[in-house]
This record gives structure tokens, C-alpha cells and sequence, in this order.
């Protein structure tokens, strides 16, 4: 019988001691940072004070870049969502050969660094006489170049191509359960096919999106590479204003409070939709 209790412990001992030594105790080792003091001469000062904590949460310029930070984030899963569902949907009614062809094709940007793949849309979007530009005058959708270097539209275009393969594939995923035949019975029995998408398709495809929104908003809220590249220090995010807090200003007390407050709020924000897609699940496979 003991044998019995403590053989679980033991196969799941070294991954566990794994996720403390890697995760927790670094966290822990943060946590306990941002309530150090910091000086400019003095450096990092090993006493527990709140100074950090008060400013991060008294100053409005921090919250400026947690709103801004949030704001993008759920701009960007909105975007993936409006993007990914669809090609979920395409790639799901899809027979073989193409849609391993095209699973690959939409899996591809994954396979490319996120940095190169940020540093190409900085060309793109470069300057008055970069390419997104001359399409958009020559197609006449503008009048004059439109600025993305240095703004949110870049910066949430540039997180949008590099996020729509989670929310793609999380919808697939859902989609895999529902038999594309269903489908082709309700256009025989009259259904149109506006009806068969919004009846039919939609509520297997919301635990998906639930599901890939989670993701996409999570990665978007960190996201660091990206923001940095396409934001520059115009353009801060909660991620941006922790590692120059860190390596720029050496305040890294500051730093690890910038740092647990994000990780707190996506938690909670996490555990909260995660809850929110858990009744989905249940109401549609009850």
C-alpha cells in the first residue's frame, strides 16, 4: 500500500522539482526583488519597503503603459480571431493533399524567428516609401503614407501575423470533432448556408476561440521582441518598460514590480476566461 503512494510521487518528482527550480523560485526570487529599495548611488538596498509597489500603482504613467499593453493585447485577439476562425473553417472542409498543404503553409510563419519576422514588417513598414505604403497609395485606399513605425497599428498588425497560427489552430482543433457532412445535410434540408455557419458551425467553433483567445491575448500581453522592434521607446508596454527598468535604468526592484503585476493580472485574467471557456465546453457537449 505505501508502495502504491509513493510510486506517483516518484514519476512525477523530477518534472515537479523541474517546475520549482525553473519556474517558482525564480518567480519567488522576483517577488522578493520589488519590495527591495533602490537608490541611485546606493544601488539595490536589501531592506522591505512598498516604495515600488506605491509607484507602480500611484504613478499614471505606469498605468498608461498597463492600459496601453492590455488595449493591444485585445486588439491583436480580436484581429486573430476575425482572421483565424475563417481559415480554421476553410482548412477544416479542406481533403487531403491540400490541407496538409495548406495546414503547413499556415503553420510556416512558426518554423521563422519571431525577431525576423518583426524585423520584416519594420521594412514594410519603414517609411513614407516603404511597401505597405506605395500599395496603399497606388490602390488609392489612402491619400497620403500612413505612419506604423512607432504605433499601435503597427504594433498590433505586426502581433497579429504572428499570433494567428495559435488562434488557427486552436480552431481547427474544434472543429476537428464536428463531421464536415453535418454540414452538407442542412444545405440539403433548405438550411442557407448564412444559417448552416451561425447554427451549426459557430457553436462548435466558440470553445476554440475561447480557447486560442486565451493564447493569443496571453502571448500578446507579453510579447516583447515585437513591441520592442516596431514600438521602439515611443511606444512602451508593461514588457518594454520592465526590461528598460532592468538594463537601462538598473532599477531592478522597479523592474520586478512592473514584471509580478503583469504576470498577476494575465493570471487572473487567464483563470478567469479559462473558467469562462470550461462552461462553454460543458453547454456544448452536454
Amino acid at each position: 500500500m505505501i508502495a502504491r503512494r509513493v510510486v506517483p510521487w516518484l514519476l512525477v518528482g523530477p518534472a515537479l522539482l523541474l517546475f520549482v527550480a525553473v519556474v517558482l523560485i525564480p518567480i519567488a526570487m522576483t517577488l522578493l526583488l520589488s519590495f527591495h529599495r533602490w537608490g541611485q548611488f546606493t544601488g539595490i538596498e536589501t531592506v522591505i519597503v512598498l516604495d515600488n509597489w506605491r509607484e507602480v500603482i500611484e504613478d499614471p504613467y505606469f498605468a498608461e503603459m498597463f492600459l496601453r499593453t492590455f488595449r493591444i493585447a485585445v486588439l491583436v485577439t480580436v484581429a486573430a480571431a476575425l482572421i483565424g476562425a475563417p481559415e480554421a473553417y476553410v482548412l477544416h472542409r479542406m481533403r487531403s493533399p491540400w490541407k496538409g498543404i495548406f495546414l503547413l503553409i499556415v503553420l510556416g510563419p512558426l518554423l521563422i524567428s519571431v525577431v525576423a519576422r518583426t524585423l520584416g514588417w519594420a521594412l514594410l513598414f519603414g517609411g513614407e516609401t516603404a511597401l505597405v505604403n506605395i500599395v496603399l497609395l497606388r490602390l488609392g485606399l489612402v491619400a497620403e503614407p500612413v505612419r506604423f513605425m512607432f504605433t499601435e497599428t503597427g504594433v498590433v498588425i505586426a502581433l497579429t501575423h504572428v499570433l494567428v497560427p495559435f488562434m488557427v489552430l486552436a480552431v481547427w482543433a474544434s472543429l476537428q470533432r464536428m463531421d464536415p457532412r453535418v454540414d452538407d445535410a442542412a444545405v440539403s434540408l433548405g438550411a442557407g448556408r448564412a444559417t448552416v455557419l451561425w447554427r451549426i458551425v459557430l457553436p462548435q467553433a466558440i470553445p476554440g476561440i475561447l480557447g486560442g483567445a486565451i493564447i493569443v491575448f496571453a502571448l500578446a500581453a507579453s510579447a516583447f521582441a515585437t513591441p520592442a522592434i516596431i514600438g521602439g521607446r515611443r511606444l512602451k508596454v508593461a514588457s518594454t518598460l520592465a526590461y528598460d527598468e532592468f538594463l537601462n535604468t538598473l532599477n531592478w526592484p522597479l523592474g520586478a514590480a512592473v514584471a509580478v503585476l503583469l504576470l498577476v493580472a494575465l493570471a487572473a485574467i487567464i483563470v478567469a476566461a479559462n473558467r469562462l471557456v470550461e462552461r462553454r465546453f460543458a453547454q456544448v457537449f452536454e
